[in-house]
């Protein structure tokens, strides 16, 4: 198998980490404080492609699949983690769900307006009673004179003040089923801002839908359907998690590397001192492992492949160990790590989110488990 990344995906990166470092990263630690991300970042992103990376060129996206996906997240998030995730919450799975599950009149209907930033994506399937166990959804849809009526509340949606539509999903009398949902459809309501540790740019926000007319050909993919279609969207979206714990990781290890290069004690740089270089090397060898799993299953994922275990395992390792990256890079920066003068603080507040959306640690083991069960054991390669 050959991990080259072709030219295409060199200039890619290239062209994100420009513009990561000069559109994002200087204002950064301003959006953090501020709790939110400019509009004029927003059109940036979307004049350079960055909010329709991974679809095909037909409905404006870049072509670029979700290895060109995941190596954009990682540049993004190397400035800024609140910014990747307003990307990932459009383009990943809030979008994802109308490209891997709708008719092409739908792709054809929204997808376009998505990838040109027109339109702002977000994907509601949690609730208060429906979080890990993703099934028990509450939020219900009913087909009245050809249009469906949909009743609910939905919670922690990334972008839910932003978004200008919804990929929904809600229990019909056949089961659970998607909807494109747009946000000036009667009935639709948002709640203010959540407060949070991490991401703070990010907005994450409460829905709720009382009597909301749907009309019937937004319905992403078949009535009773949606639940493989929202857990198909998730093996994406995981993936887009592990590559922003990647871009997070290598940025920490740059940031400490420089920083124990500088810093002085005992009339030397600390980088000399063995212990700052053990864990430099730990770091290193978790960023390789990491960057190994997630393109290695992103190739995957584009060649057709079902992924979902792989991806499970991806999100799990991948947002665990930036988890470890970020605390032995605040101890490197010793007491400057744990101030807000420098952004090692925000990237260790940010990491810890990682952990917790798109699924948890314990529920991607289970995923993982379940299978290698049903294998018998027995390896999937």
């Amino acid at each position: 198998m050959d991990f080259t990344f072709s030219d295409d995906q060199k200039m890619l990166r290239e062209m994100v980490r420009d513009f990561t470092n000069k559109e994002i990263k200087p204002i950064a630690q301003k959006m953090d404080k501020e709790e939110h991300i400019p509009d004029s970042l927003k059109n940036k992103l979307a004049e350079n492609g960055l909010l329709g990376t991974s679809f095909p060129e037909e409905y404006g996206g870049g072509g670029f699949g979700e290895v060109g996906y995941c190596i954009a997240q990682e540049e993004v998030t190397r400035g800024c983690s609140s910014t990747a995730a307003f990307i990932g919450a459009h383009q990943s799975i809030g979008a994802n769900a109308i490209y891997i599950g709708g008719s092409e009149e739908l792709k054809k209907k929204y997808l376009p307006s998505i990838t040109s930033g027109e339109k702002i994506a977000a994907f509601a399937l949690t609730e208060a009673g429906a979080g890990s166990d993703a099934f028990n959804l509450k939020t219900k849809a009913e087909l009245k004179d050809g249009k469906w009526i949909l009743n609910g509340e939905k919670i922690w949606i990334t972008n839910g003040a932003v978004a200008d539509l919804f990929s929904v999903f809600a229990r019909t009398d056949k089961g659970i089923t998607g909807f494109v949902v747009e946000r000036d459809f009667p009935g639709v309501t948002v709640g203010p801002n959540e407060k949070k540790l991490g991401i703070k740019a990010s907005v994450t926000n409460t829905i709720n839908f009382e009597n909301v007319e749907i009309p019937q050909d937004n319905i992403i993919g078949v009535d009773g359907r949606g639940f493989l279609i929202a857990m198909k969207t998730l093996d994406t979206g995981r993936l887009g998690i592990g590559a922003c714990a990647l871009g997070a990781a290598k940025e920490l290890l740059e940031m400490s590397v420089q920083y124990a290069n500088q810093r002085k004690q005992f009339d030397q740089p600390i980088a000399k001192f063995q212990a700052i270089q053990f864990m430099i090397a730990e770091m290193t060898t978790l960023i390789y492992a990491m960057e190994s799993m997630l393109y290695r299953t992103a190739f995957k994922f584009d060649k057709g492949e079902d992924v979902s275990q792989e991806a499970a395992m991806v999100k799990l390792y991948c947002s665990e160990a930036v988890s470890e990256v970020a605390d032995k890079a605040l101890q490197i920066h010793g007491g400057m790590g744990f101030s807000a003068e420098l952004p090692v603080e925000r990237f260790y507040r940010d990491a810890r989110i990682l952990r917790i959306f798109e699924g948890t640690s314990e529920i991607q083991k289970l995923i993982i488990s379940r299978k290698t069960i049903k294998n018998n054991g027995k390896w999937f390669i």
